[in-house]
């Protein structure tokens, strides 16, 4: 069975982004030193176009070869004019109001979200699945989470975009490792308590 793990930024605090899910405070600390850490160990986290600009795009995947991302994560991209944002991957958009993919590489998920990322699971292939954001959709795949990475940046927004955008539910996960960065970035890894 592949993991499901959710990658992702936050502040101190929690949060993913400001109250409209603008992430752009955390990009000064993408520094030197956290890049080769992301570059080494989840190149495939990094964008395509981010990819290629920074000359890594031959890069093998060493964790995942697939993504999932929310509407409103993938706009992002799309406002910038790429309908592929992770072409080195399969690609998923999880989107009630997208009516059909603007690219051949990017699947659109309008029903059943649990069982399609449980057919996706279930899958033979020694990688696993990346989820991408956002808030959202994280909380509505809360129960199908094997694992968490969260880049934890020393910032503090007080409110904003929450990494589970659900309803009140307990759901345990075990400290696997952390690693701390001269910045002031924290990267935490959590596996679920099953």
């Amino acid at each position: 069975m592949r993991k499901l793990t959710y990658f992702i930024a936050c502040s101190v605090d929690g949060f993913i982004g400001d109250p409209d899910g603008d992430a752009s405070a955390m990009y000064p600390f993408v520094d030197e030193e956290f890049l080769a850490f992301l570059t080494s160990e989840y190149p495939e986290t990094v964008a395509t176009q981010g990819r290629r600009a920074l000359g890594i795009d031959d890069l093998e995947n060493k964790r995942f070869d697939t993504i999932i991302q929310g509407r409103g994560s993938y706009d992002v991209a799309l406002k910038e004019g790429i309908p592929s944002p992770y072409a080195h991957l399969r690609e998923y958009v999880a989107s009630r109001t997208l009516a059909e993919s603007p690219d051949p590489n990017v699947e659109i998920i309008a029903d059943d979200l649990v069982g399609t990322v449980r057919a996706l699971k279930s899958e033979d292939s020694r990688y696993g699945i990346y989820l991408c954001g956002g808030s959202r959709l994280a909380g509505d795949l809360l129960d199908e989470i094997d694992e968490l990475v969260i880049k934890t940046y020393p910032i503090v927004y007080g409110s904003g975009m929450p990494m589970f955008g659900s309803g009140f539910a307990v759901s345990e996960f075990t400290l696997q490792s952390v690693r701390t960065f001269a910045n002031g970035v924290l990267v935490r890894t959590y596996d679920r308590k099953r």
